[in-house]
Order: C-alpha cells, then sequence, then structure tokens
C-alpha cells in the first residue's frame, strides 16, 4: 500500500510539473530542428557602417535529463576590425521543452578584456520556478545562488524563442509584452514592445521583407533603454532578418545572410 500511495504522489507531482513548464511555454509553429541562420555584423565607425564580425543560431531537437527538448545555440564573432576596438567572442547554449519552456541557459563570454560564464537551471518544484544560478566572474571566482520567484523566468535565448511564437495578428502598435529575464547575478522585468510593420531590406541584397517590429527593453537607472529592435519576418517563421542593437559603446547591426531548414515558406519576401 505505501508503494501505491508513494506511486500516486509521484505521479501528481510529475503531473504538476509538467502543467507549470506548459504554462511557462508556448505552443511553437515558428521553427523545427534543423534550422541554421547565418548573419553578418555592423558597427557604426565614425559615421561608416563597417562588417566587425559573424554569428550563427542554430536550433536542434535534443535530449535534457531524459526528455525530448530543443537545443539552441548562438555564437559570434568580431573580426580583428572589432578587435582593435572591442573583443567579442560569445557562445550562448539553450535547452527548452519543446514548447519552449526554458530548462538550461549558459553564456561564456569574452567581452574586452572580461571572460566570464552564466549558467541558469530551471525547475518546477510544487507549481513554482526555481532557479539556479551560477556565475564564473572575470577573476575567476564562483557565485552561486537559488531563488524561487514563482512566476515563469526566461533568459535571452528562451525570449528569442518563445518571441517567434507570437501572433503577430494579435498584435497593436505600442503593446508591451512583459517578459521576466535572468541571468547568474540577478532577476529583472524586462519588455518587447511592438512597434509595428515594416518593409526591410537587406544588405548588399536587393532582397526586401515584410516584417514586425519589435523593441527589446529594460530599465536602467530608472529609466526605460532599448536595448535590441528586431525585424522579423511577418509569415510563420518570424524569422529575425535583421537586428539593431543599442551598446554602451555604440550601435551595431546584424543582417540574415544565409538560411536552411527553415520550417514555412517566406511569404513575406519581396523580391
Amino acid at each position: 500500500m505505501k508503494k501505491i500511495i508513494s506511486l500516486v504522489i509521484f505521479l501528481i507531482s510529475l503531473l504538476s510539473f509538467s502543467d507549470v513548464k506548459a504554462q511557462c511555454g508556448i505552443e511553437n509553429t515558428a521553427f523545427q530542428s534543423g534550422e541554421y541562420l547565418s548573419y553578418d555584423l555592423y558597427f557604426n565607425w565614425k559615421f561608416v557602417w563597417v562588417k566587425v564580425g559573424t554569428a550563427s543560431m542554430s536550433t536542434v531537437k535534443s535530449r535534457y535529463k531524459g526528455q525530448d527538448a530543443y537545443r539552441a545555440s548562438l555564437i559570434t564573432r568580431g573580426n580583428n576590425k572589432l578587435d582593435n576596438v572591442f573583443v567579442m567572442r560569445d557562445t550562448l547554449l539553450s535547452y527548452t521543452t519543446l514548447d519552449v519552456a526554458p530548462l538550461y541557459h549558459r553564456k561564456g563570454a569574452k567581452e574586452g578584456d572580461r571572460y566570464y560564464v552564466d549558467e541558469l537551471w530551471y525547475t518546477y518544484p510544487n507549481g513554482r520556478c526555481t532557479l539556479r544560478q551560477h556565475e564564473i566572474n572575470s577573476d575567476g571566482e564562483h557565485h552561486w545562488k537559488t531563488i524561487a520567484p514563482g512566476k515563469c523566468v526566461y533568459d535571452m535565448m528562451s525570449i528569442y524563442l518563445r518571441a517567434r511564437n507570437f501572433d503577430g495578428t494579435k498584435l497593436k502598435k505600442g503593446q508591451k509584452i512583459v517578459l521576466p529575464i535572468a541571468n547568474a547575478s540577478h532577476l529583472q522585468d524586462t519588455w518587447l514592445v511592438y512597434q509595428g510593420k515594416e518593409e526591410v531590406e537587406m544588405k548588399n541584397s536587393n532582397t526586401k521583407y515584410r516584417c514586425l517590429v519589435l523593441s527589446f527593453m529594460e530599465r536602467e537607472d530608472g529609466e526605460e533603454k532599448e536595448i535590441i529592435r528586431f525585424f522579423v519576418t511577418d509569415d510563420q517563421n518570424h524569422l529575425p532578418v535583421r537586428l539593431d542593437m543599442f551598446l554602451r559603446f555604440g550601435s551595431a547591426k546584424a543582417y540574415l545572410t544565409g538560411m536552411k531548414g527553415v520550417r514555412s515558406p517566406l511569404t513575406s519576401k519581396i523580391k
């Protein structure tokens, strides 16, 4: 009898765990396993846009702690031109459920003369989101922390995957979508603002796309600040074809240069 009761309790807790992950997830209609995107990076240097590096984003179906998951990775690499101003070598890795609820996130970054690692582990015990945070700072020191925010929490990668699955037909210009975001040291409220639609021409090509425009915002020193502006295709894929990044040391842009494994037809392509 005790074994039966224990089994019932285990099954109930497992169902609760799944329900919470489902609440933090979203139906994925935008991407599939095997998608690969490549970008060129440009920096505004003395009023001239100069190519300073590349980035690539890949998503594949994988396994995480015995369950089916998506593994998404983002790699950015600056070239010699950027290295003269600011060294940038970032690698981001994220695991999510198949409905894009976050499970694990890691960022290893060489930015300037600073190298650091952020790690996050997401669990959902007793119907609450719990976050285990691990930081290796630029001095090589390890810092650990566990928080239980209860509400759904995301990171830069899982926010990106989630936002691709928003229904553009239901968004109104100026609408704010609050998305709490965490790194290894803190948790803060960030949000996306829908800016409407725009036609976007790719750099060094005649290709144009109809795009939805979303601004990623956060609060800094008591003021709202736009960090990244996303231009995503106005079709089922919601591919980011251009990103405008507002950095402390200037402005940068990323333009899509290649794609494969895209899930749906690119009906947003104009020419």
